[in-house]
Formats: C-alpha cells, sequence, structure tokens
C-alpha cells in the first residue's frame, strides 16, 4: 500500500497549484459553443477547435453604456478615433474569438476552465458574423430553397471548369476526372480564387459560360484555407451569379467542413474537389456494366425480334402459297366442278318448276288483263253517257234552238230584245239570222213588255 494516499481535494489543489502557477495568464483562440448567460451577468461558454476544447466563464462587472464601447485595441494598443463596438456584442456561438485569462481549476466538477480578463475578435469573428448575415438574407430571397435547385446532367460531356490554372484543386479534378464517364470535353476559365480581385473575375466567368452556351454544367471549385481564403465565395455577387445562372452549377470549395454562401446556392455541392468528379462521372465500371445491360438487352431485342419476324415470314409464306396463281387457278376449277355438278342435279328440277310457275303466272297474267280490260270498256260507256247527257247542245237534236243577240249573248228572256233588233237562233245542224218583227209576251212571266 502506498505511503500517501490524496484525498480528491488534495489531488485537486496539487493540480490548482501547478496549472494557475504555470498558466497565469494567456492566450487561447477557439471557436466559441455552448455559450450561456446567467441571471447574475455572469457567461459561460466554451472554447473548440478541430481537437480540443476548454470551459470558459467571463466575470463581467456592472458597466454603462460606455463600458459597451472601446476606444482602443486591448491586444494592440491601437487607440480608435472612435468608439468601436465591445466584443461583448459580437460574442456568440460560431464565432472565432481571442481570450486572455488564467487557467483555474473548478473543484466542484473536477475540470480545469480558463477565467477570461480580456476577450478580442480576432478578425475571422467578424466575417462569421458577415457570413451569418448573408446566410440570412439570401435564404430570405429563396437563393438555398431545394424545390430551384436542378439535376446535373449524368455523364456530363461539356463541362465549363471555374478555377485557378496553377491550384492543386484543377489538378486533383483533371486527374480524378480523367478516370471516371467515358469521355468529357472540359473549357477552363481561369479565375483567382482568393484575394479582393477573386469575386469579380469568378462573376465574370459564370456569366461568360452562361453567354456562351455551350456547357451543360459548370463547376466551381478551389481546395481548402482559411475563412478569408474562401471569402470571395461569400461574396454577394458570387452567389448571385451562381443563382442566376441558366446552367446548373456544381460548386467543391474547400475541405467537407467548409460551407461558402457559393455552395448553399448552387444546384449541387461537392465536400471537396475530388467529390465533384463523382458526381459528375459515373465510375468506368458502373458504365461497362450499364455497357453490357444495354448490351444484353439489346440481344435480347434483337432474338425477339427476329423471333417475331421469322413467325411473320412463315404466315407470309402460307398466305403466299394460299394466293398463288397455281393454288388460285386450282381452288377455281375445284369449285366449278363441284358448282356444274350441282347444277347438273339442280338444273333440270329447277327449271320444270319455273317452267310451272311461268305458265301459272301467264294465265294469272291473262285473265288479270281481261277483267281489267273489262272494267275500263264498262267505265268508259258511262263516262260516254254522262258527257253527252251533260252536253247542252244535246237537246237541239230534239228540235229545241237557242237564240243570242247579234254580239252573241244568249237570250234568255223575250224582254231582252228589240223590234227590228237582229238575233242568232242555233238549231242542231245550222245557224239562222233574223230579225225582231214582234215581241210577244207570255203572260205568265211577270217581266214587263218590251217598249215599242
Amino acid at each position: 500500500m502506498p505511503d500517501s494516499i490524496l484525498t480528491v481535494r488534495e489531488l485537486t489543489d496539487r493540480l490548482r497549484a501547478s496549472l494557475e502557477g504555470n498558466f497565469h495568464f494567456v492566450w487561447v483562440r477557439g471557436e466559441v459553443t455552448n455559450l450561456t448567460r446567467s441571471s447574475s451577468g455572469h457567461i459561460y461558454f466554451s472554447l473548440k477547435d478541430q481537437y480540443a476544447l476548454v470551459q470558459c466563464i467571463w466575470f463581467l462587472r456592472k458597466q454603462g453604456r460606455a463600458g459597451r464601447e472601446r476606444i482602443f485595441d486591448p491586444l494592440t494598443g491601437e487607440v480608435y478615433d472612435t468608439p468601436r463596438p465591445s466584443p461583448l456584442d459580437m460574442l456568440r456561438n460560431g464565432v472565432t474569438m481571442l481570450c486572455a485569462g488564467r487557467i483555474s481549476v473548478y473543484a466542484a466538477r473536477g475540470q480545469y476552465q480558463l477565467v477570461v480578463e480580456l476577450l478580442q475578435d480576432d478578425g475571422r469573428g467578424a466575417l462569421a458574423l458577415a457570413f451569418e448575415e448573408r446566410k440570412q438574407k439570401l435564404a430570405a430571397l429563396g437563393y438555398f430553397s431545394l424545390e430551384r435547385k436542378r439535376p446535373l446532367p449524368y455523364d456530363a460531356k461539356r463541362v465549363a471548369l471555374i478555377t485557378s490554372a496553377a491550384g492543386a484543386a484543377i489538378h486533383d479534378f483533371l486527374m480524378l476526372g480523367a478516370q471516371r464517364g467515358s469521355g468529357a470535353r472540359i473549357c477552363l476559365f481561369p479565375t483567382p480564387v482568393q484575394g479582393n480581385a477573386a469575386a469579380p473575375e469568378i462573376v465574370a466567368a459564370i456569366q461568360h459560360a452562361n453567354a456562351r452556351g455551350w456547357a451543360q454544367v459548370i463547376v466551381l471549385i478551389r481546395g481548402g484555407g482559411s475563412l478569408e481564403d474562401l471569402w470571395p465565395f461569400n461574396e454577394e455577387a458570387v452567389a448571385d451569379a451562381v443563382f442566376q445562372s441558366h446552367i446548373p452549377v456544381l460548386a467543391g470549395i474547400g475541405h467537407e467542413v467548409d460551407v461558402t454562401l457559393a455552395d448553399m446556392t448552387a444546384d449541387a455541392r461537392a465536400a471537396t474537389p475530388s467529390h465533384a468528379t463523382q458526381l459528375l462521372w459515373p465510375p468506368r465500371t458502373e458504365l461497362a456494366q450499364l455497357l453490357d445491360d444495354a448490351g444484353g438487352a439489346l440481344e435480347r431485342a434483337v432474338k425477339r425480334r427476329l423471333s417475331g419476324m421469322e413467325h411473320t415470314l412463315q404466315e407470309e409464306i402460307r398466305a403466299l402459297r394460299w394466293l398463288s396463281p397455281s393454288r388460285h387457278h386450282e381452288r377455281l376449277s375445284t369449285n366449278l366442278i363441284y358448282m356444274i355438278s350441282a347444277l347438273q342435279k339442280i338444273l333440270p328440277c329447277r327449271l320444270a318448276d319455273a317452267q310451272r310457275r311461268l305458265t301459272q303466272r301467264q294465265d294469272a297474267l291473262r285473265a288479270h288483263i281481261a277483267s281489267l280490260l273489262e272494267r275500263r270498256e264498262h267505265m268508259l260507256d258511262r263516262l260516254t253517257l254522262a258527257v253527252e247527257n251533260a252536253n247542252p247542245l244535246a237537246p237541239l237534236k230534239k228540235g229545241y234552238s237557242l237564240a243570242s243577240t247579234a254580239s252573241g249573248e244568249l237570250l234568255r228572256s223575250a224582254h231582252e230584245t228589240q223590234l227590228g233588233g237582229e238575233i242568232h237562233v242555233r238549231l242542231h245542224d245550222g245557224r239562222l239570222a233574223a230579225v225582231v218583227s214582234a215581241v210577244i209576251p207570255d203572260f205568265n212571266s211577270r217581266q214587263p213588255p218590251a217598249s215599242v
């Protein structure tokens, strides 16, 4: 058994003495996370990088409005012309800050922590804030909407590549791209990918590719780097050019953890420039498999087609044999022989029967014609008698006559004439012209005698 066994407190006290003695004042850079503000006003947060995390506490003293503004930089000693916002206003999750303070051990939890005395943004924090503000603005405008994103062409054949001609990204992209797909033509639009001149040239390259209209897809890539190095791809002008592009845009900027506004606006995002080749072109083995599948499908389709054509050909051969002139003549001869035989059997009976029916119909027709003529003769006699009876001249044969004036008006009364007037008398066989010498009235008539 060891001579000296430490209690938990003793161990903690020794650790505190060692840490606080060796790290009585340190500067630490890291990304802020787990930020909370207590009701007492103290601020608790963590600083992290890719590999580790440290707990921090900032005991704020009560201070007025002037305490929230800075007139000098505590890190460099630079005196500002006008007050600047305090880092307290910039402290939020996701920003990178510089914190100065002492290392302390919090015994209740058995963990070490940084007691912050000074807090300073390192420039990257301001970029992170600007990034968040722009991201929210562009999101509200629909730049990142999934509904507007277009699919990339499968096994693209015409690619507009926008990147630096001297960077490692283009080397990896071309090398890996040469091992995939079935072959493509790549048009390089060389542009700087960092620095103040990068963003305008990237925008011009995107617009040039669209105006040319040759490419099926625009690929925007660059290698990894710091937030400052990648900042041209966070410029609103670049995001707007990607958004306005009529051609689908694939962005592969930085490493997998790097996400820029251009990535978020693009139709598709690759984790790295190498990953962009995987999104653009399928593996050769996949194409070979597709080719084998297509060859097998084609072979099966050809066999089905040939089988169908063979069946159709046999049907056509049978049809041609059936419709050939010799077969047609043979069928006609057979039909003719059958018809002659049938006629020879039924023709005599049918002729006798037809002759009998013809004789019967002739007799019936003669009787009908005789009866019809007799009826017509009787009708003619009746009509003749009726016409004769209706003839106004028929009574003249019995001694009657018709008298009329010289103008041809029929005389119906003796009083319609005058003495000395000329009249005409029509008899059965002629006419008489006479002069009225006397008018002898019929006393039974009511007409007054004519004046003399």
